[in-house]
C-alpha cells in the first residue's frame, strides 16, 4: 500500500530550507522537488496536509498552499487543493537529464550534444537513394550485415585513412549505440568486466549496466588548473595509460570502451604515442579494445592522429554519421577482423534482422562525398566554441573550463559540488542540463557540468546568462545543494 509522510518526518528531511534567498513558498517547493528527484521522498507517498505542515514548520498555511500548488503545476504532486497530494514524476516534462526527449517550449536544451542535419546535403542523399531503391525492391529487404554499397564506402574510408579494410570487415548497424549493444552482448555479457574512462559517455555507461556487465572506471588525469574563468588547454597526459594497463592486467576486463577522439565529455584527443603504447601494453591481457570514433571528424583544431585501429588489427571500431551529418540517419557501423564480424552478425540476428534500406543507400552517398558539408560544419562549431568559452569566462568566472580540441562539448569544473542541484533548478531559468554524475559511476562528478556548444552564439548567450542566474540561486540557498546528491547509479536517460 502506498505510504504517507507525517509532518515531523518531512520537517526533518527538509532541514533548514528557508534561507530568505527567494519567496518562502518557492524555496519550500524547490527543496521538496529535490527530495522527490533524489528518492529521499519516495514516489506515490502522500505528503502532510497543508495545515499540518504549516503548523509544524511554523509558517503560514498560504506558504504551504502556494508551494504545493507549484509542485502540482510542475507534475511532482497529484490531487487538488485541500487533498493530500501524492508525489510523482512529471509525465509531460522532461526528466532532469533526459536528452533526446521532447523539450518543453521555451527551454534551451544543453543536455543533448547533437546537431541538426547538414541541410541540402542530407536531403539530396535521400532523393538520390530513392533513385537507387527500385533495384532492391525485388529482394526481401532483410540484410543483417548491411548493403554492399555502404559497406564498401565505409571500408574505402578506412583504407584511405591508412587502415586497409575490406567490406567483409564492416557490419552496418542502426547507429553507434546499436553497435555497442551488439559488441557488449558478444564480448562481455553478464557479470563480466568492461573498462571505461572516467568520465565517459552516459549512453555507453547505461548500455554496460543494462548488459549486466560490471564497469571498471579508470580516472582521467585532471586538466591543468586555469586562472579563474580562463579556458585551459588539456594537459599533455590526457589519459592515464598506466592506470588502464594496470586495470587490464589485474582486473582482466573482457573489453575496454574508449573514446580517444575528442572524448565525450572532455573534448580531449589521445596522442599517437599514447595510442601506440595502449595497444602494445593491452596485447596479451585478453582485453579487446573497443573504440568509439563517432566524434573523430569534428576536429576543430586540426590535430593529426591515426585511428587506433592503425596500431593493431585486433581493435574494434565503432563509427557513425550521427555527429558529422545527422542523427536521424540512424546509421552506424562496426569495423573488426572478419571472424569477429561474423560473431557480431550472429549476435545481431538475435536482436534484429537488418537496418532500413533507404537510410543505408543515403548513407552510402554521403560517405562518397563525405567532405562536402564538413568544412562549413566545423567552421560553425569553432564559432560556437569560442562564443561559449568567452561567455563562461565573462559570466561564470568561478567555473574552470577545459578547452576542447574538438567534438561538441566543454567540460566545466564548478566551484561547489552542485551539479545535480543545478540541473534540477536550471529549467526554472529556461535551460535543461545533464548533471556531471551522468558521466560517471558511483555518484562522481558533482563538481562538473558538461555544456555543449551546439547552439548558435545568441542562444548560447541566453543559456549562459540563465546558468549564471541558476548558479546564483544555488549559491544563495546552500540547502538546495546539500539536499540533493546524485544517486549511486544515476537513472538511465537517453
Amino acid at each position: 500500500m502506498p505510504g504517507s509522510l507525517n509532518p515531523t518526518a518531512m520537517v526533518r528531511l527538509l532541514g533548514p530550507w528557508n534561507t530568505g534567498a527567494a519567496p518562502a513558498y518557492r524555496e519550500l517547493a524547490d527543496v521538496v522537488r529535490l527530495l522527490v528527484m533524489d528518492g529521499r521522498i519516495p514516489l506515490d507517498v502522500a505528503l502532510p496536509s497543508e495545515r499540518a505542515l504549516a503548523v509544524t514548520l511554523g509558517v503560514s498555511r498560504t506558504t504551504v498552499t502556494a508551494a504545493y500548488a507549484s509542485l502540482r503545476e510542475q507534475g511532482f504532486l497529484s490531487g487538488g487543493q485541500g487533498s493530500r497530494g501524492r508525489t510523482g514524476i512529471p509525465h509531460r516534462t522532461v526528466p532532469v537529464s533526459g536528452p533526446g526527449l521532447a523539450v518543453p517550449e521555451g527551454i534551451l536544451d544543453l543536455a543533448y550534444a547533437s546537431l541538426p542535419a547538414t541541410g541540402e546535403v542530407v536531403h539530396r542523399a535521400f532523393a538520390d537513394a530513392l533513385i537507387d531503391l527500385p533495384a532492391l525492391l525485388p529482394g526481401f529487404g532483410y540484410d543483417a550485415v548491411g548493403l554492399p554499397p555502404l559497406r564498401e564506402a565505409i571500408a574505402d574510408r578506412y583504407t584511405a585513412a591508412g587502415i586497409p579494410t575490406k567490406a567483409a570487415q564492416i557490419l552496418v548497424t542502426s547507429g553507434a549505440q546499436h553497435a555497442l549493444n551488439i559488441i557488449l552482448k558478444t564480448l562481455a555479457g553478464r557479470q563480466q568486466k568492461v573498462l571505461v574512462e572516467h568520465p565517459s559517455y552516459p549512453n555507453a555507461l547505461d548500455a554496460i549496466r543494462a548488459s549486466g556487465s560490471r564497469t571498471v572506471p579508470v580516472p582521467m588525469p585532471p586538466a591543468a588548473e586555469p586562472t579563474s574563468g580562463a579556458a585551459a588547454e588539456p594537459t599533455s597526459g590526457g589519459w592515464d595509460i598506466d592506470g588502464m594497463v594496470a586495470a587490464m592486467r589485474h582486473q582482466r576486463p573482457a573489453m575496454a570502451y574508449l573514446v580517444p577522439d575528442f572524448h565525450n565529455p572532455t573534448g580531449r584527443i589521445m596522442s599517437n604515442l599514447q595510442r601506440r603504447r595502449l595497444v602494445r601494453e593491452a596485447a596479451g591481457t585478453g582485453t579487446v579494445l573497443v573504440v568509439d570514433e563517432t566524434l573523430r571528424e569534428l576536429n576543430l583544431d586540426g590535430v593529426s592522429t591515426s585511428p587506433l585501429a592503425a596500431f593493431s588489427p585486433a581493435v574494434v571500431t565503432i563509427g557513425s554519421l550521427s555527429k558529422s551529418h545527422w542523427a536521424g540517419l540512424r546509421t552506424g557501423w562496426i569495423r573488426a577482423e572478419e571472424d569477429l564480424i561474423n560473431r557480431f552478425v550472429q549476435t545481431r540476428t538475435t536482436m534484429d534482422l537488418g537496418g532500413p534500406v533507404v537510410e543505408q543507400l543515403a548513407a552510402a552517398r554521403l560517405l562518397r562525398a563525405f567532405a562536402e558539408p564538413l568544412d562549413a560544419r566545423l567552421a560553425e562549431l569553432r564559432r560556437n566554441r569560442e562564443a561559449l568559452l568567452g561567455l563562461l569566462a565573462e559570466h561564470l568566472p568561478g567555473w574552470h573550463v577545459e578547452r576542447p580540441r574538438g567534438g561538441l562539448t566543454a567540460w566545466c569544473r564548478l566551484p561547489t559540488p552542485s551539479s545535480t542541484a543545478l540541473t534540477v533548478v536550471a529549467p526554472d531559468f529556461g535551460v535543461r542540463l545533464a548533471a556531471g554524475p551522468r558521466f560517471g559511476v558511483g555518484g562522481a562528478f558533482e563538481h562538473f557540468m558538461r555544456v555543449p556548444y551546439t547552439l548558435a552564439p545568441a542562444q548560447l548567450e541566453t543559456a549562459v546568462l540563465a546558468l549564471r542566474d541558476a548558479q546564483a540561486r544555488i549559491d544563495a540557498s546552500p540547502q538546495l545543494r546539500r539536499t540533493l546528491k546524485a544517486p549511486k547509479e544515476p537513472a538511465a536517460v537517453a
